[in-house]
């Protein structure tokens, strides 16, 4: 008969911690087979687990090498000043030295993970000690390695040539400050989740360490802050692969960016991207907006997750995009055409068609309008999720949802949006161009809205401000065919009196039923 054993890890931890002259109180770990403590060791934070090597011979001798996981993670230690923080880096350095010798008998190490901050010796001396802690790992028939280095001057650290041959790693991660250089050799058969964000890795290393892994699964590429490294960006443009799945592609975009202020990134932005990865299902891509895409066929995606970024201010394009406007919606005397919009996503939407859920952030909004030149028709669309900004038009919104024929789902994270003349029908907001509104009117046909078939509309952060409440009072007296609201309020407001709002606009779907969350 097979005795059950339940311990919470904190309960653990305060048994092992406990004073010997009290440690009769942890006989019941004791007693139990050396395999389960293995087990339990591996659970605890490494610091924990090597701290047990004191209690006795058994501990130190049997059951230390069974521990299979082991984190090392510097960030966690708070140094008052340099000076105790290098000394601190020194004890830190030969704390992972003793553990990875008491488990120099462990038969496997399952997972590795290292954080490493401050340098204590030369740059040689610590890249040195840093790669031979990780060869150690790896001899033990590695599965998950897991590399991070801070950004701090004087960080960074080289991945030895050596490293990158594993035929039993199956997840990789590699941020921060560490740099491949040599990839001749690269090989890791048995390689299934693969995250990289570095900040020294050229397009044509990155094509041989993609080459290397035949059968990835999940490939995570992260760029860090924007002005920090360039070379790093063209990194993502071009993803060939016969097997990833998911594909997750992050780039820092801030707010407000000008291409004459950083010609270089512009430069690569005039490239094409090429995405080759017939087997993927999830794709997650946030970037600006490059010259030019090469999809291939992407007919496993389900899923599509996009952040597209313009390279400038569409704001003289509020009311035309054809013409100048200026703030007040008065066209300039000049009547010079305005300059292109940069980028053509086209060929990257047309990938994307069919998909049965797809997310979009604001600024995906207003590249689907001035850079795709004709919207597919997203027959297997089910599920479609917007993301609002007060910044950021709806242009696309009526042709859009045109497009997705099929849509149950339609999601909103905010309402609040910046007012143009293009929103049409599908928003009840009225553009600032005098000129404009009385055209809106005269053209008012059958909205879109009403040809749409989503059964269930969701609302998140809805604050209860006229521009929400006369969109709210829009979307429920047009989607003739709605049978759920869910709508969550935002926490800062008065909650029971938007409710109160939100339940007195008038339904065109007799079937439809609200629920404020």
């Amino acid at each position: 008969m097979k005795t059950l054993f339940v311990f919470s890890v904190n309960s653990i931890v305060k048994l092992l911690v406990l004073p010997l002259e009290v440690s009769i109180m942890a006989d019941s770990i004791s007693s139990l087979p050396d395999e389960i403590l293995g087990k339990i060791l591996s659970l605890l934070p490494t610091k924990v687990a090597a701290s047990t090597s004191v209690l006795s011979k058994r501990w130190r001798r049997n059951l230390l090498p069974l521990v299979d996981r082991l984190s090392f993670d510097e960030s966690m230690v708070v140094y008052p000043n340099e000076e105790e923080a290098e000394n601190g880096s020194q004890r830190f350095s030969d704390f992972v030295d003793k553990t990875l010798a008491l488990l120099h008998n462990s038969p496997a190490i399952k997972t590795f993970s290292l954080c490493r901050v401050v340098m204590t010796k030369s740059y040689e001396d610590e890249n040195a000690r840093v790669n031979r802690w990780i060869w150690t790992a790896m001899e033990k028939g590695l599965l998950e390695l897991h590399l991070y280095a801070p950004t701090r001057l004087g960080s960074d650290l080289w991945i030895e040539p050596r490293l990158l041959r594993s035929n039993t790693l199956v997840k990789l991660t590699i941020s921060g400050h560490y740099h491949i250089y040599h990839t001749p050799n690269v090989y890791f058969p048995a390689l299934r989740s693969l995250y990289l964000m570095l900040l020294a890795l050229d397009l044509d290393r990155f094509g041989q360490i993609l080459d290397a892994c035949p059968v990835l699964e999940e490939l995570t590429i992260g760029y860090g802050d924007y002005y920090s490294d360039v070379a790093v960006i063209s990194v993502g443009t071009v993803v060939e692969h016969a097997s990833i799945k998911r594909l997750v592609i992050v780039t820092d975009l801030p707010d407000h960016a000008d291409y004459y202020l950083s010609l270089e990134y512009f430069d690569l932005a005039i490239q094409t991207v090429r995405f080759q990865a017939p087997s993927l299902v999830y794709l997650d891509y946030s970037s600006f907006v490059y010259q030019e895409y090469d999809v291939g066929v992407l007919d496993s995606l389900v899923e599509a997750r996009l952040s597209l970024k313009l390279w400038m201010s569409t704001s003289h394009y509020d009311f035309d995009d054809v013409y100048y406007y200026d703030y007040h919606g008065y066209l300039y005397d000049d009547d010079e055409p305005s300059p292109p919009i940069f980028g053509d996503v086209t060929c990257l939407v047309a990938a994307i068609r069919n998909i049965t859920t797809l997310h979009l952030s604001p600024d995906s909004l207003e590249v689907f309008h001035f850079c795709c030149v004709s919207m597919p028709i997203f027959n297997n669309l089910l599920n479609l999720s917007i993301e609002s900004n007060k910044q950021k038009g709806w242009q696309v919104m009526p042709l859009l949802l045109k497009s997705c024929p099929n849509l149950q789902t339609l999601v909103f994270k905010g309402l609040v949006h910046k007012v143009t003349n293009r929103c049409g029908d599908a928003c009840a907001c009225n553009p600032q161009n005098p000129s404009q509104k009385n055209s809106k009117k005269m053209e008012k046909k059958k909205c879109c809205l009403q040809t749409c078939r989503v059964k269930v509309l969701e609302i998140s952060d809805y604050g209860g401000c006229f521009q929400e409440v006369e969109q709210m009072r829009h979307f429920l007296g047009n989607l003739e065919c709605l049978e759920t609201v869910k709508v969550g309020v935002h926490p800062d407001k008065n909650s029971e009196f938007v409710r109160a709002n939100v339940m007195a606009l008038p339904l065109l779907s007799s079937k439809c039923t609200i629920q404020l969350l």
